[in-house]
């Protein structure tokens, strides 16, 4: 078995440790990942549903680091059905429904947050979805999922945690349209 630590206990319920960094938990068949488990990604995402012959089968959940997440039915490790075959929530709580979509469009921008509770008066414009704004340090992006610090080119977690290393591309796209972290006088 490739992986590095197996444990089972009595109620039939094993720990695997991947040496890609993974984690699962849940019942075992012939050394398979079957029935229902939870499967954690290196990058803290995490499946938490039906497993069959070491693969998501059946329903599940794929639970996010950013607090969104993707509710589907799964055979043979695809999510299944109409469109993208499942629903993604955003952390927030709005769902994504790919016809229909209403939300940050040409004719209407507003951050869902404005669109449950409200535009806030004249005066106090709204820089984020989230009320107050984070905080972004001087000289830094917000890109959305993180802290984009463009002297290294590495985008960190809201923590301080290192997230990945931007290419060309995303450097661009980051500078060009995400919010930047600026003085008081530069602001207005």
């Amino acid at each position: 078995m490739a992986e590095e630590a197996q444990r089972q206990n009595t109620a039939g319920i094993a720990t695997l440790h991947h040496p890609t960094g993974s984690t699962y938990t849940g019942p075992l068949q012939n050394g398979r990942m079957e029935g229902k488990g939870e499967y954690e990604f290196p990058t803290g995402t995490k499946y938490i549903g039906d497993m069959k012959d070491g693969m998501f089968h059946g329903h599940g959940v794929l639970h996010f680091p950013n607090g969104g997440q993707f509710e589907a039915e799964w055979e043979h490790g695809r999510a299944v059905g109409e469109g993208t075959g499942g629903v993604y929530t955003f952390h927030d709580g709005l769902i994504y429904e790919e016809d229909g979509w209403g939300y940050c469009t040409e004719t209407d921008r507003r951050f869902y947050s404005e669109i449950c509770h409200g535009i806030k008066p004249a005066g106090r414009t709204q820089l984020t979805d989230t009320e107050p704004a984070k905080e972004i340090p001087l000289g830094w992006y917000d890109c959305g999922d993180g802290l984009y610090n463009p002297q290294n080119r590495v985008v960190y977690t809201y923590a301080m945690k290192f997230l990945r290393n931007a290419d060309i591309d995303e450097h661009e796209w980051i500078v060009r349209t995400c919010r930047k972290g600026v003085t008081d006088e530069e602001q207005l």
